[in-house]
């Protein structure tokens, strides 16, 4: 590693490795990298310790889960004072069915991925739990048609 807690091209491949195979054995990543297994080891357990890898985990199949339905909601608050922003954050963690969240600058506050099994579905989710987080003033869905590239990275 380079100084200065840069990542050299040795690190960086491991990254892009792991981020598609994070089951690899470190004996096949230090042979793809180029490096002896002891060296690579001691990279892997750098990056975890540093942050860079926060964690393994199994990637799931949701069309085979019965969960093919994908939609993004904007969201507008009603207020977006700095309680009003942590209470919306802390209530949408416990919503299985959002996927990701993020707070956007712009026209809205906050974008959402949600997965569910069918459009009904969605409606339930939208009515019953989205509408009623707190200081949701109104939301935006979007569709989606077609996941073209999806990467967990």
């Amino acid at each position: 590693m380079k100084d200065g807690g840069k990542l050299d091209r040795h690190d960086v491949e491991i990254l892009k490795i792991l981020n598609t195979e994070g089951r690899l054995p470190v004996t096949e990543l230090s042979d793809r990298v180029g490096l002896s297994k002891s060296p690579c080891q001691a990279r892997l357990k750098r990056l975890i310790a540093e942050g860079y890898i926060r964690g393994f985990k199994a990637i799931l199949d949701p069309q085979k889960l019965g969960l093919e339905q994908v939609v993004f909601v904007e969201i507008k608050l009603t207020d977006t004072t700095e309680t009003a922003l942590s209470e919306f954050n802390a209530a949408v963690q416990s919503v299985p069915e959002v996927e990701q969240c993020h707070m956007i600058a712009g026209a809205f506050d906050y974008l959402i991925k949600v997965r569910t099994k069918d459009m009904k579905s969605y409606r339930e989710v939208l009515g019953r739990v989205v509408s009623s987080l707190p200081y949701v003033g109104s939301t935006s869905t979007h569709v989606s048609m077609q996941s073209v590239k999806d990467v967990a990275f």
